[in-house]
């Protein structure tokens, strides 16, 4: 037998989904790109097909729609409205919607039978947050999202242990689809410098103790030396909005009556 014959064989390299691998080629694409420079390139890069953002309008959204109101102004927005948000951020949505001139504003909701369903007394929250997270928030989401190829969040790095090590693109799971965070290495106080240098008005409920602002029910004012992001469920370990166990995913509590856990939905994390 010849020496050689007893060589050790190499295992195959591992196959990659073609959306990871998508993922994996825009990083390295962009990786030495500023915020700014990624998201104009996103916007017109062939490999992200069909683009949306999607916008909570809260506390630093403005900075996000900003840049699209300047880049690609019919750029299609997607705004969730739970129905339980403050009245604060409708009217916050509406002002700047208008000054900023954007011109595909699409506002999504839960439909009426899943709420009649689901919170027909609007008062699921009160005993299980991530079943009225997913009823208002993720299965609307994932309906509107369903268009489009990659949609842009304004999630970063420094909003917590789940976003710590979060890239300009990534996967997002089961769907095919790729989420493009543009601010990932932004920090506050460029976040900051940014809405000063541009006059961009604020959230009214920022200088009122809320640095991070979601549903009313489950947002609270924070004190100062404590995480912008304590106000959120305070007083429970959630820290995303959507938290479930589909598809191999954790659940901290039981879904509501109307979903399947056969059809591939994939629970989504706060946009901003």
């Amino acid at each position: 037998m010849p020496h050689n014959a007893l060589a050790r064989v190499e295992p195959p390299a591992p196959v990659l989904d073609p959306t990871a691998e998508r993922v994996i080629r825009l990083n390295d694409r962009y990786r030495h790109h500023g915020a700014v420079a990624v998201l104009e390139h996103a916007l017109k890069d062939v490999d992200l097909g069909r683009i949306s953002l999607v916008s909570s309008f809260g506390a630093e959204s403005v900075v996000l729609l900003h840049l699209i109101s300047v880049m690609a102004p019919d750029l299609p927005v997607l705004f969730i409205d739970t129905q339980m948000l403050f009245p604060e951020t409708l009217e916050y949505q509406r002002m700047l919607a208008e000054r900023l001139k954007l011109t595909d504003l699409r506002t999504i909701t839960a439909s009426d039978a899943a709420l009649a369903l689901d919170d027909p007394d609007g008062t699921l929250h009160q005993f299980n947050t991530d079943a009225c997270c997913h009823l208002r928030k993720t299965v609307p989401l994932e309906t509107a999202l369903k268009d489009f190829d990659a949609w842009i969040t304004g999630r970063k790095r420094f909003q917590g242990s789940t976003r710590a090590a979060l890239d300009f693109f990534e996967e997002e799971e089961g769907t095919g689809r790729v989420k493009i965070n543009p601010l990932a290495h932004w920090g506050r106080e460029d976040l900051e410098e940014y809405m000063v240098q541009n006059r961009l008005p604020r959230h009214p409920l920022v200088a009122r103790g809320y640095p991070s602002i979601g549903c009313a029910p489950c947002t609270s004012p924070v004190k100062p030396g404590e995480d912008p992001r304590a106000g959120r469920w305070r007083g429970s370990a959630k820290e995303e909005c959507g938290i479930h166990f589909i598809n191999g995913r954790v659940v901290r509590g039981p879904l509501p009556a109307s979903v399947n856990l056969t059809d591939g939905s994939d629970p989504k994390e706060d946009v901003a």
